[in-house]
């Protein structure tokens, strides 16, 4: 694959209002790179698009150790949509190396699961990959392409090397779209370790609304043991967030919760409200034992505009990325947006649908998937 095809410099908020918000913020940010004088670019690292033709990369993750086929530092994609454009119906995982070293990861077949996945494979924004070497991604599979045949999908779970070995159901698990992790995998001695999962579910309903909003999309907390020799087990599921709106979209398949993060000291799960147009905070995630239903409002409106992906910034300010603009967003933990740049420009409106996973990487930048170009870029 063509590695850094193209580099483009960008230009955001003037430096008086950045100053003015960094005032009232304290935070260090790109924000405060920005007045700093450094110049910002964008540099594409890769095509997404393996051999099958898959396209439409949706989710983004950082290895975080080498394990198997898995290489630490490396970023993980999920590929949403066959080679032939249809939502829902992608299966593959690309990995992808900070030089542009492309390989295939998985491509998974939803007619040789090792278990029950409702309307088989199509990969989202779901994705994380343990300590512990486990790689496990969210299913939305449909059957033609649209909402109209989409079903609950399951969590796949795969080993370091690509291979299918479980899949994770429940009637709480309904059309998985995004999801973060708390890892406590994979350190050494830890014979017993544990893995929580922020799940963000958006099919409670949303067909049958066949398009009008239904305030029934969820947020779960999935607790994992994560034995040191086998795959990891379901010890329980709870409903941490709960009544965010949702509906079918016939250009997006499905609107609803999405991206989450967990803020730094592990008290509040951030979830991109995407029909509100707002960053959702819950509070005492790892800990609650009943819904915190749709949180409080960390901001709304502003540079927001349809926020999608989401990742922690290495300094714990929240990055979101809009589904109707090519924007992303900085907003500190105070909830003040106080940057905002354009990383797609191409389309009309500029950037519109095109932008989706996301993770900063310290001295490096945030990485990202385009589904305009189907590219991992490097904005740093």
């Amino acid at each position: 694959m063509n590695k850094h095809q193209k580099t483009t410099s960008f230009v955001t908020l003037t430096a008086l209002a950045l100053a003015a918000l960094l005032l009232i913020s304290g935070s260090i940010s790109y924000a405060q790179q920005m007045l700093g004088g450094k110049s910002f670019t964008i540099t594409t690292i890769s095509s997404t698009i393996p051999s099958n033709g898959d396209v439409n990369p949706y989710g983004v993750f950082r290895v975080p150790r080498t394990m198997g086929q898995l290489k630490k530092g490396n970023i993980l994609v999920s590929n949403f949509n066959n080679g032939a454009n249809l939502q829902g119906t992608g299966t593959t995982l690309v990995q992808i190396s900070p030089q542009g070293n492309f390989s295939l990861f998985a491509q998974i077949d939803p007619m040789s699961l090792p278990g029950p996945c409702p309307g088989g494979v199509g990969l989202t924004t779901a994705l994380v990959v343990l300590r512990s070497g486990w790689v496990i991604v969210g299913s939305l599979p449909t059957t033609d392409g649209t909402a109209a045949t989409a079903q609950a999908g399951c969590l796949l779970v795969l080993d370091s090397n690509g291979n299918v070995v479980e899949t994770i159901t429940d009637s709480q698990i309904n059309g998985p779209w995004d999801m973060t992790v708390f890892d406590r995998t994979g350190e050494e001695g830890n014979h017993a370790s544990e893995a929580t999962l922020f799940v963000s579910s958006v099919l409670n309903g949303t067909v049958a609304g066949g398009g009008l909003i239904v305030n029934e999309g969820t947020v779960l907390r999935i607790g994992l043991s994560v034995p040191k020799s086998s795959a990891p087990s379901v010890h329980s599921i709870t409903v941490v967030g709960s009544g965010f709106p949702e509906r079918t979209d016939p250009a997006a398949l499905v609107i609803g919760p999405t991206g989450s993060a967990l803020s730094k000291n592990n008290k509040v799960l951030y979830v991109a409200d995407s029909l509100n147009n707002r960053i959702a905070a819950i509070s005492n995630p790892l800990t609650r034992q009943t819904s915190g239903n749709t949180g409080s409002t960390l901001t709304s409106g502003g540079s927001l505009n349809d926020p999608l992906g989401m990742a922690l910034a290495t300094n714990g300010d929240v990055l979101t990325v809009n589904g109707n603009d090519g924007n992303l967003v900085e907003t500190t933990p105070k909830g003040v947006q106080i940057f905002v740049t354009l990383l797609d420009n191409t389309g009309n409106p500029p950037g519109a649908g095109t932008l989706f996973g996301l993770v900063d990487v310290a001295g490096q930048g945030i990485y990202f998937v385009d589904d305009g170009s189907n590219t991992l870029n490097l904005f740093h």
